[in-house]
This record gives C-alpha cells, sequence and structure tokens, in this order.
C-alpha cells in the first residue's frame, strides 16, 4: 500500500478534527471515510500501547512507528503529521464542517465508553474499531497534548488587558477543547493590590460558557440541528455568600483543583451553584472546581464541567485546570490593579482640565479633549478660558512633550501658573516668558508648546503670542477660513528666547480654533498638511450652514474630529473653539472720572443717563447706589483719574478702574464704624461682584440682572 498522502494542514486554533458526527451536540466536526485495516490485527484502527505507559508486546506497531495509513511499519518509509488521528487514511475527503476554533487543534475529548483500548487474542493492545463512532476525536491522552493545550490557552488568557478580556480568554479557551462548559465566580468586590477585603465573602457568576447551539454554515460548514437542552444549561447561581468554615471555604482554602465526586467537593456545589443547580453537575469525574488564587488571596473559583456522554476527566486534568486558574487568577489581579491605575489617570486627567467653561460676555465657548489611546488615558494637551477684566477672555491652549503621570503633572503647573498670570492682567508675551521660567525651575527637559490670546469683545480685537504651538484657524461668517499669521517663537522650557504678540482683528461672528498637533500631524501626514486640511475641513463646513449663519460650536467640533480617519491619532487632542459675538459699541458707555469729592455725584449722573438711553429705567436706583459706593472707594486713595464703564449684554456690567493695587476686601462694619457698608450693599444688591488686580491698579465690578 502506498504510504504518501496529502494532509491539509489548518491554522492554529482552527486544526480539524478527523471522523466528526455531524449530529454531535459539541457542534459539527470534518467527516471522514471509514479507515482501512490494518493488516492482520483485524482492527480499524492503527495499533497503539496503553494510555499508562506499559512496555508493547513485541512484534506490535509501537505508537511511535504508526503510519498515517495504519502499517505500523518504519516511519522512514513515509510519514504523516506527527500527530495524526486514528483512522485519518489515504483519501480523506475535504472537511465539510469545522467547529468552534480551539487553541493549537488539541482533539476534544470523546464520549465515555468509545475507542477504549483492549486486548487482542494474541497480547497486542488495540482499540475496538466498532466502538469507534464518527465525531468522537481521540483524547488528550498524550502528555504533549496537554502541553499543547496548556500553552495556546494560557497564551490566550495573557492577551486580556482588562477583567472582561482575560475571563472570557479563560472561557472561550476551555470550552469546547477542555471542557463543555464553564462558570466564573469572583469575589465581589474584588480587592485591589495589598488591599484587605472587609466583610463576608461574596461570589458572583462574572461568566459562563457553554457549547455554542448554533454553527457556522459560511465556507462549507455543514448546517446541522441545534443541539438538545442539555441539564448543563440549568447549572449556575448569580451569587453565593461564602460561609466561614463551611465546605466551600475549605475548598476554596485548598487551592488546588479537586474533581466534584470528592465529598468535599459535593457538598460544597449547593452553597456554589444552589440547591436547584447542584443535582444539575454530572456524576464522576466530569467536574472539576478550581480555586482562582491571586498573589495575596483566593479571588474566585472556576467550574470545569463534561457532559454525561463524554469521557470523564483523568488526574492528569486537574494540573490542567491547575495551570488555567492560576494564570487566569495573576491575570484578573493584574487587570484590578491596571483597573485602579486606569482610574486614577482619569481623575487626574479630569482634575487637569477644566471641568466646565466659563460663561463669558461677547464671546461663546466649546471643547474637546481625546486622549492618545486606551491606554494611555493621561497626556499633557490642556486648554484653559480665563475670564479678564474689562470684559475680556484669555484663552489658552498647550501641549506638554509626552504621555505619561509625569507630562500631566507638569501640565498642570503649567496650566495653575497660566491662570495666576491672567490674573495680573499680564500681556500675552509676559505670560509665555514667566511660562518659560517656570518650566525650568520645574527641570531640565521640561518642555511645552502654548498659545496665549487675549479676547476684547469690546474693541473687536485678539492679541496672541505663541511658544511653539501650531497657528489658530479664524473661520469668517462669509465660511471663509484662513490660518492666522502668528510668529512662532521656541517652545516653553528652552530659556532664553523673547516672544512676540500680534493683534488682530476679530470681526463679530467669526469663530476661532485653538487645537494641539495631535489634531492636524500623524505617521500618515505632516503638520502643516494636516492644518491645510483642517481649514479645508472649516470651510466646508461653514457651507453647509449658508454665509450668513455661522455653524453651531459644539456640531463645528465634532465635524473638525471627524476628519481623523481609523488609526490616524497618535496624540491627545485638546481643541478650544471661541465664537466671537463682541459688544456693539452702542452698548458701551465709558468715562474717566477726577479723583475728587464730586466724582461720586457726577457717577450716579452719567450713570442714569445712560440706562435711560438704553430703555432701563426700573435699575436706576440699584445702580446709582451701588456705583456711587464703589466710586467712592475708589477716589478716597487714586491719584488718577478713576475709570467708569457700564456694559450692556444679558446683563448690567459695571466697572471702576483706579491706580490702587490693593484689592477691597467684605468685612462686617461695626455700629460705631462711619464707613465699612459699601461692598456689604454690593455684595447684597448684585448678582455677582469681584475685584481683579491689572498690572496699573484694580478694577472692581459687579453685574445686575435685567428685564
Amino acid at each position: 500500500m502506498d504510504s504518501t498522502r496529502v494532509t491539509e494542514q489548518p491554522t492554529s486554533f482552527e486544526r480539524p478534527q478527523p471522523g466528526v458526527d455531524p449530529a454531535d451536540p459539541r457542534g459539527a466536526l470534518p467527516r471522514t471515510p471509514p479507515p482501512e485495516r490494518v493488516p492482520g490485527t483485524g482492527s480499524a484502527l492503527p495499533v497503539q500501547s496503553r494510555s499508562g505507559g506499559e512496555p508493547p508486546v513485541p512484534g506490535a506497531a509501537s505508537p511511535d512507528t504508526v503510519t498515517p495509513d495504519g502499517t505500523g511499519q518504519d516511519p522512514a518509509a513515509g510519514s504523516g503529521p506527527e500527530h495524526s488521528q486514528p483512522g485519518a487514511g489515504q483519501g480523506t475527503e475535504p472537511d465539510a464542517h469545522r467547529p468552534r476554533p480551539v487553541p493549537e487543534g488539541i482533539p476534544v475529548q470523546p464520549a465515555a465508553g468509545h475507542g477504549r483500548p483492549v486486548r487482542s487474542p494474541d497480547g497486542t493492545e488495540r482499540r475496538t474499531g466498532q466502538q469507534a463512532q464518527p465525531g468522537r476525536p481521540t483524547p488528550m491522552r498524550r502528555d504533549g497534548d496537554r502541553l499543547r493545550f496548556v500553552g495556546a490557552a494560557t497564551r490566550r488568557i495573557a492577551r486580556g488587558i482588562d477583567l472582561d478580556e482575560i475571563v472570557m480568554g479563560l472561557c472561550r479557551a476551555t470550552v469546547p477543547t477542555f471542557s463543555d462548559a464553564i462558570l466564573v465566580y469572583l469575589r465581589e468586590p474584588l480587592p485591589v493590590g495589598d488591599e484587605r477585603p472587609t466583610g463576608p465573602l461574596v461570589l458572583r457568576l462574572r461568566r459562563t460558557d457553554r457549547i455554542p447551539a448554533e454553527r457556522d454554515t459560511e465556507g462549507g460548514f455543514a448546517p446541522v440541528a441545534p443541539p438538545e437542552p442539555s441539564e448543563l444549561d440549568s447549572v449556575g447561581a448569580e451569587l453565593c455568600t461564602v460561609r466561614p468554615g463551611s465546605a466551600l471555604a475549605e475548598v476554596l482554602r485548598g487551592v488546588r483543583p479537586v474533581f466534584t465526586d470528592a465529598p468535599a467537593a459535593r457538598a460544597a456545589l449547593p452553597e456554589l451553584l444552589g440547591e436547584e443547580g447542584a443535582p444539575a453537575v454530572p456524576e464522576g469525574q466530569r467536574a472539576i472546581l478550581a480555586p482562582l488564587r491571586g498573589r495575596r488571596r483566593v479571588i474566585g473559583a472556576a467550574l470545569f464541567l463534561r457532559r454525561p456522554e463524554r469521557i470523564p476527566f483523568e488526574a492528569d486534568d486537574l494540573l490542567v485546570a491547575a495551570q488555567l486558574a492560576t494564570h487566569s487568577a495573576l491575570g484578573i489581579d493584574k487587570a484590578v490593579l491596571y483597573g485602579r491605575e486606569a482610574y486614577i489617570a482619569d481623575e487626574l486627567q479630569r482634575t487637569m482640565l477644566p471641568e466646565n467653561l466659563p460663561r463669558c460676555t461677547g464671546v461663546r465657548l466649546a471643547s474637546r479633549y481625546l486622549p492618545a489611546a486606551e491606554t494611555a488615558r493621561v497626556g499633557g494637551d490642556w486648554y484653559d478660558a480665563i475670564p479678564l477684566p474689562g470684559s475680556r477672555v484669555a484663552l489658552v491652549v498647550g501641549d506638554v512633550m509626552g504621555h505619561s503621570m509625569t507630562s500631566a503633572a507638569i501640565m498642570g503647573q503649567l496650566r495653575t501658573t497660566a491662570q495666576t498670570l491672567a490674573g495680573l492682567d499680564l500681556p500675552p508675551q509676559e505670560v509665555l516668558h514667566h511660562l518659560d521660567e517656570q518650566a525650568q525651575r520645574l527641570g531640565v527637559d521640561r518642555m511645552a508648546t502654548c498659545l496665549y490670546a487675549v479676547y476684547d469683545p469690546v474693541a473687536h480685537r485678539i492679541t496672541i503670542a505663541n511658544a511653539g504651538h501650531p497657528p489658530p484657524v479664524l473661520l469668517e461668517l462669509g465660511g471663509r477660513a484662513e490660518v492666522l499669521r502668528v510668529p512662532a517663537g521656541a517652545p516653553i522650557g528652552v530659556g532664553g528666547v523673547d516672544f512676540e504678540a500680534v493683534e488682530l482683528d476679530a470681526p463679530a461672528g467669526a469663530t476661532l480654533l485653538l487645537y494641539t498637533d495631535g489634531l492636524v500631524e500623524s505617521r500618515l501626514r505632516d503638520v502643516w498638511t494636516g492644518i491645510e486640511q483642517l481649514r479645508e475641513k472649516l470651510a466646508a463646513t461653514a457651507q453647509l450652514t449658508g454665509p450668513d449663519h455661522p455653524p453651531p460650536l459644539e456640531a463645528l467640533c465634532d465635524e473638525v474630529l471627524d476628519m481623523l480617519g481609523p488609526g490616524d491619532r497618535d496624540d491627545d487632542i485638546a481643541l478650544l473653539a471661541a465664537r466671537f459675538d463682541g459688544i456693539a459699541p452702542s452698548d458701551v458707555a465709558y468715562w474717566f472720572l477726577e479723583p475728587e469729592d464730586a466724582a461720586p455725584g457726577r457717577a450716579r449722573r452719567l450713570a442714569r443717563r445712560a440706562l435711560s438711553r438704553w430703555g432701563m429705567e426700573e435699575l436706576s436706583d440699584s445702580v446709582e447706589l451701588l456705583v456711587s459706593e464703589v466710586v467712592t472707594n475708589a477716589v478716597r486713595y487714586a491719584t488718577r483719574p478713576v475709570t467708569l464703564r457700564l456694559l450692556r449684554t444679558d446683563v448690567l456690567r459695571c466697572e471702576v478702574g483706579d491706580d490702587v493695587p490693593q484689592l477691597p476686601r467684605l468685612r462686617q462694619a461695626r455700629a460705631t464704624d462711619e464707613g465699612g457698608r459699601g461692598l456689604y450693599l454690593v455684595n447684597r444688591l448684585a448678582r455677582r461682584w469681584g475685584a481683579t488686580r491689572l498690572s496699573t491698579g484694580k478694577v472692581v465690578w459687579f453685574e445686575l440682572n435685567h428685564g
């Protein structure tokens, strides 16, 4: 007989199993024709030795010399695959159906009583041909099979990062290769690291997996009828409490996997599965209860189940279950630690960025932030909007080098420094200069880029200074998008460089877009190509709403982020959009008052006229009283003219400025005090009030609602 044949070599995790019955509830497997008989033995299967390792009878074929055609000839005469299955003889037809992929093609356990070894009259051990039914693959009796299965299963478990991926990897690796069903119970809640759990030990059913009832009919897979319901489907309780000293507690304390036919394990099943689920566990060695022990303590349990018609587990299968449980428990421990670190990273990033953007006069704001990846949740990108005196607003966006906790910490320090410098009302170039000094004090190689802009809604102007950051893009009301020409400057942290500021028009209805380089730069394009694509995207979006209606800010931010394709993001992204509404000149009243005793009276008259012109006479009494008190405090200490400005927007805002840097403080006046009640009145009557220090003095302001 010609011992040469062509054998299909399946890929890893999808190696077909020869001789599978389509009606097998485990799933339809490849069908093979009846094997040829071995001459001189009368057996339909090749001669094999006992699984127990007894030496073969002289003259019998050794398992190591069995050839693919089952003749027992010398391997040198023609050898097939090293682990070819019995009955896979010449003329094997192509696979008509395959089961769900299993790790490394380790054969699924056959049913009990099929293909068991018997001894022939001549003393040669063989497997009975009449008991070998199609669809019943050879059991995992070789140590090499178990080692390959354990290696493939642990690799699949190790691929998981979070808790669900690891548990799913355990279930998919064991069903149907090792067991027909698996139940995974985990501690509720799971302890993190070295923290000591409190309260009773509660196990929750985290995941259960069984042989699927549906078959894939694509690619030549033969459709089969769904299997009948099994008693394994009723196994499992959602929650169980482990009582101290109970049988389940003793099994978990023992750490090692055990067969459930052992008295201690059988007594533990009702506590784990419930009184209704425990009787459904098959008798004999068809269930293994494996505790899941992490680095410090038991964190759960896994129950491996086989149907009654399947061959029972063997003693060596306890070692397999122990390996699976150990790798899964350690992976779960690491996943819990990773989840805690991810939570800390999320909280750190959330606190470093503004929770809500402020509501500023004459400008509307929207923002977005995207981390670089799910596994890199923190980065150095930030944005901010800071209200300034005179109804102005500072717009800031920056990017610290790196994607780590250190980068996020440096970003937080620079953002805090920028807020402090903005409160001093310093020019943009001075703010960047002080940020550069602060970055050098934080340490070497603390590099960052930053763009700082100040918008004045009254003058409809914006002043911008740049420190190595991508230039902003201005979208005008008519739909024209323009990349603003701003001197790039050196990054923050270089030291010894000067920063330059430019002042540009900011027409009403225009939108300014500030962003970090993660939006426009990636492995697929350079930064200037990305900036041009961004400009084109803004112009195309503006065309959708027409020349007289700017696109909504939130929708505009979403459209901008849509320009990022799958896998086109290598860096985190910070995006800040500002819509300039401005304040019309007719809604602004501005005066200079000499620091003299008559100044409060003149301020009351000027405020009354402005309110009358705006049709807001109902506020005259309150405004005159508050303006008189604030101006009185200003002229008492000022040496230069005092400024008074009224702004009409959605609220009425009054601002009084002088050249004294000391800020007023609210205090409770005593009954004998002649003064000290002005700010108390402002605090009681005004909607909001505040005081801001300027480089030339201070500004005290208050706001009142109007109908």
